[in-house]
């Protein structure tokens, strides 16, 4: 016979707490499943864990960023090398409004 971890009435009362209303056959069902999960997490208790390193997710993903350095930027003369329009130091683009 399978443990009893929670009893319908324990059910009713988190349907209750959802505002849920629940007929009896979903109550009888809520019970046996949530039972049923319950068994499964105290079999996944069970699992020797002692030499496995904790991790928050289960692939190594890093963020690829480059070092905050300061480094040269390009002259005024190099930006504006390859734009189509210019006029004198800046870009010059069509007129929105």
């Amino acid at each position: 016979m399978k443990e009893q971890h929670l009893s319908k009435k324990d059910v009713e009362h988190v349907a209750w707490l959802s505002h849920i209303e629940l007929s009896e056959e979903e109550k009888e069902l809520f019970t046996e499943q949530f039972n049923d999960i319950l068994e499964y997490f105290k079999k996944i208790d069970e699992v020797d864990t002692e030499n496995v390193e904790p991790t928050y997710h289960v692939l190594d993903l890093k963020n690829i960023t480059r070092k905050d350095e300061i480094v040269p930027s390009l002259s005024t003369e190099e930006a504006l090398k390859m734009a189509p329009k210019k006029e004198k130091k800046f870009f010059k683009a069509p007129r929105i409004v």
